[in-house]
């Protein structure tokens, strides 16, 4: 078996090659360090609506000290340097590598992967001829990939980066102390895929005497696999992989050491093109789903691959991402693929004939001494506590969808925000800190800045909402407002001029001894980066829905698809005494949206009756 690939090579010998993938790749321009000027009255403009004017007089007197300061301008040149350092190809790479993920040390999961949760295939019941379906679709996507066949992203006539392409099949990320790092192997050498069932780990080739296996006989495998470890048992080594980081590490060691075949059981799971959780459960309430794709049981699982794909025994399929590498937007590309060549019979299934000569699946039987089974029932334990610590709210807003959003001339995506805006602000009577994900990947390397979808416009949209004595014109003209200055915004992000990016970069390139500015030291730095609201929109008719979970302990997370016809808001957040309610935030929601849409419909009536009539 080959070994993982350093990322260097990776890069040289995937971005250098011919295709279309990576195209585009040397004409992307560098992610930008905005000035000075552009982001301090940004920054001053996102911080005014969430404190009070005395607050706010200080956080200015900061902020226009740091501005005049030779300290902020030998930051700001210190970051212009780095971003044109040779061979660097983005300034905050690395860094968000590490503070976001690879340094970030709590579990995965639930706090870093996120997941989709699939439409029914009412043509495929049997679970392994669905997942043997999934496979050959996500195969064929990863023979574009490696070919470079794969046409690059667009928006509209802009390329975005392939950059995370890269660690999309046959990768992991591997825990280490103090900070893990991204495995990825050879897909050539590397073809094949792993699959669990009942917390035990198989392997099966795809390709067999030079041939690609057809859906029939993948399915052939699977069933194999299902009768194969429903008839015994193993210590459920995955639940490892749920843990803290650290001990993660230290667990890793450990098991990989406690005999010469678990290292080369481990290199066989982890280079093995993506993994197939073939789970047991029947979830059925879209609550139930969406924890089965979040999180699990914590056994049936290795949460460090980067793709999982998660069939359950009533049919219910999903996918579940580890973040580190990749964002949504590569990964929503894959499934929505996945899911048109399944639901529309467009996949190529091949033969219906299954071979005679099909080696078995192989078992990757770990070897699992007292040491290893305490430290996976220390890990199962800590696993169910952070689950159980965890609520969550599924609402499928059927009253409208995107196509309804864009005849009404709003922004489906700004609507969604405000609606979540507004529905925070019924339930705690305040406005609070908001990220929104916004993607900067028509940079080289690019992966996301944060949309600050709090303004002055939205939370004068919110109390005019809230006002009974306000007009509809009125709410009308705040809501356009609202959303005009989140698209604003929004934009300004994904042209790499937010703020957060900015700031951090500065931040960190302040060298030991030196004093902190003032603009740092100010508690609306902190309290402003405290996001109550975690926010991302990924979306597909082929979803139905997506999410992950809160970034504090007193905040919700908040993901959501846009369909044509429906929005459907996965609502995540911790049983805490911060006093958080899931369920009260969903209907809140539902209400704000309702509203929204009322003031709308009635200002449009009001147009209609005041048209001459011809």
């Amino acid at each position: 078996m080959s070994p993982p690939l350093s990322a260097a090579d990776l890069i040289k010998s995937n971005e250098q090659a011919p295709g279309k993938l990576f195209e585009f790749q040397t004409q992307l321009p560098k992610l930008p360090v905005p000035s000075l000027e552009e982001t301090l009255p940004k920054y001053l403009r996102t911080v005014e609506p969430l404190l009070s004017a005395e607050d706010y007089a200080q956080t200015k007197r900061a902020v226009e000290e740091f501005a005049q300061s030779a300290q902020g301008k030998e930051l700001q040149r210190r970051l212009e340097a780095r971003a044109a350092e040779p061979g660097r190809t983005n300034w905050l790479e690395e860094w968000w590598t590490e503070l976001s993920y690879m340094g970030y040390r709590d579990p995965v999961t639930p706090y870093v992967s996120y997941f989709y949760s699939y439409k029914d295939d009412k043509q495929r019941r049997k679970p392994t001829q669905r997942a043997a379906a999934i496979v050959r679709a996500a195969w064929e996507f990863r023979r574009q990939v490696a070919s470079r066949e794969l046409a690059p992203e667009m928006a509209r006539k802009t390329p975005l980066c392939s950059y995370s392409y890269n660690y999309m099949f046959n990768a992991t990320r591997v825990p280490k102390r103090p900070v893990d790092y991204e495995a990825t192997y050879d897909m050539a050498q590397n073809e094949h895929i792993a699959v669990v069932r009942n917390n035990q780990f198989f392997t099966v080739p795809l390709v067999h005497s030079g041939q690609l296996l057809s859906a029939s006989e993948i399915e052939s495998q699977l069933d194999r696999i299902v009768a194969a470890a429903d008839s015994s048992a193993a210590v459920p080594v995955g639940v490892l992989t749920s843990d803290n980081r650290d001990l993660w590490a230290d667990n890793y060691a450990l098991l990989r050491d406690a005999a010469p075949e678990n290292a080369a059981t481990l290199e066989r799971l982890q280079s093995a093109a993506f993994l197939v959780c073939l789970d047991s459960s029947k979830p059925v309430t879209r609550e139930e789903i969406h924890r089965v794709f979040w999180h699990g049981d914590g056994a049936n699982r290795w949460f460090d691959k980067s793709l999982q794909f998660i069939v359950c025994d009533n049919g219910r399929a999903g996918f579940l991402a580890e973040h580190s590498s990749m964002d949504g937007t590569p990964t929503c590309r894959l499934n929505d693929y996945i899911l048109d060549q399944t639901l529309n019979n467009k996949v190529d299934l091949g033969s219906s004939d299954v071979r005679a000569s099909l080696p078995e699946p192989e078992a990757l039987r770990f070897v699992t001494p007292p040491t290893v089974v305490r430290a996976v029932d220390q890990a199962a334990e800590r696993f169910a506590k952070v689950t159980g610590q965890h609520q969550l709210r599924v609402l499928q807003y059927e009253a409208f969808g995107k196509d309804e959003l864009k005849r009404m001339g709003f922004s489906p995506d700004g609507f969604a925000q405000m609606a979540i805006q507004l529905g925070y602000y019924k339930l705690h009577g305040k406005t609070c800190a908001t990220y929104e994900a916004a993607a900067t990947r028509r940079f080289a390397h690019g992966r996301t800045e944060t949309c600050r979808s709090v303004s002055n416009e939205s939370v004068a949209f919110c109390r005019a909402f809230e006002n009974p004595a306000a007009s509809s014109a009125v709410k009308l003209a705040a809501l356009k407002a609202a959303i005009g200055a989140h698209g604003a915004y929004a934009k300004a992000c994904a042209d790499g001029k937010g703020v957060d990016r900015h700031l951090l970069g500065l931040r960190l390139l302040l060298r030991p001894g030196e004093e902190k500015p003032a603009i740092f030291k100010d508690p609306a730095y902190a309290a402003s980066c405290h996001w109550n609201l975690s926010t991302s929109q990924l979306s597909s008719e082929h979803f139905e829905g997506w999410g992950f979970s809160e970034v504090v302990p007193d905040g919700y997370g908040v993901a959501y698809t846009i369909r044509r016809d429906a929005i459907i808001f996965h609502i995540a957040a911790m049983i805490n005494d911060f006093g958080l309610n899931s369920d009260h935030l969903a209907q809140y929601i539902k209400e704000a949206a309702t509203e929204m849409r009322s003031v709308v419909l009635a200002e449009k009536l009001k147009e209609t009756a005041a048209a001459p009539k011809l």
